[in-house]
């Protein structure tokens, strides 16, 4: 009787993805950790160092070092290399087709994107992403660091013990923002572009990092099309 009901039972779930993330929420372009800290995250250009002459090159390791040294807080770069994706290249490609009424240019994009699609195949063709992650965190400006007990809460049950006010949540921002611009001219005066990524590209990022076996079978959605339930 006892093994009949066991195998009745349905099994415990086990405990959510999100505990064994480091991320707590992310809202208005900021990540937020699960200690406290804010992290804001930019998306960088780069530049063939190669094709430079001699004094283009010194003069952006020159400009490089004045970068580093005007620092006073940690920067992490991120490179991101992915297999190319073509989706919305082949997308474009095939409305094209869909337009056009003389087959012969309808079979000549149909043999180009069989191709295209061939090339990225074969060849395995990568593109590369360069990010900049700025960090604040709230004890350098004097907030007291929380004691390891709450740390250890915030761990467990980081939606239900990391709860940001507006005033708290608003003033970390500020000075987040605030770095984010002189990072940002630091990288402009090199020739380099930047762009802070909003909340959906963010979500987009991370869900590329911890997702890359199914990222190209599930999609992310709009994060205004997404249902998130909380348990408070």
């Amino acid at each position: 009787m006892a093994d009949k009901k066991n195998k009745l039972s349905k099994p415990k779930a086990g405990p959510p993805t999100q505990r064994y993330l480091d991320i707590a929420e992310i809202r208005e372009d900021v990540v937020i950790m699960k200690d406290g800290t804010l992290r804001a995250v930019l998306l960088v250009s780069s530049i063939n160092f190669a094709l430079k002459s001699e004094d283009e090159q010194q003069a952006t390791v020159q400009g490089y070092m004045q970068f580093l040294n005007g620092l006073d807080h940690p920067l992490q770069v991120v490179i991101q290399s992915r297999k190319m994706n073509i989706d919305g290249y082949m997308g474009q490609l095939k409305k094209q087709e869909e337009t056009i009424q003389n087959e012969l240019l309808k079979t000549q994009i149909r043999d180009y994107m069989s191709f295209v699609a061939e090339l990225v195949e074969l060849g395995e063709i990568m593109q590369k992403q360069f990010f900049v992650v700025v960090p604040f965190d709230p004890t350098e400006t004097g907030e007291k660091r929380k004691s390891f007990f709450t740390r250890l809460q915030t761990s467990i049950s980081p939606a239900r013990i990391l709860k940001l006010n507006s005033k708290q949540f608003t003033d970390r921002k500020a000075t987040l923002t605030q770095r984010v611009a002189n990072v940002s001219a630091g990288l402009l005066s090199m020739g380099l572009q930047v762009a802070m990524l909003d909340t959906q590209s963010l979500i987009e990022l991370y869900y590329t990092c911890y997702n890359p076996q199914v990222l190209d079978t599930q999609k992310l959605v709009d994060t205004n099309k997404l249902q998130v339930e909380t348990n408070f």
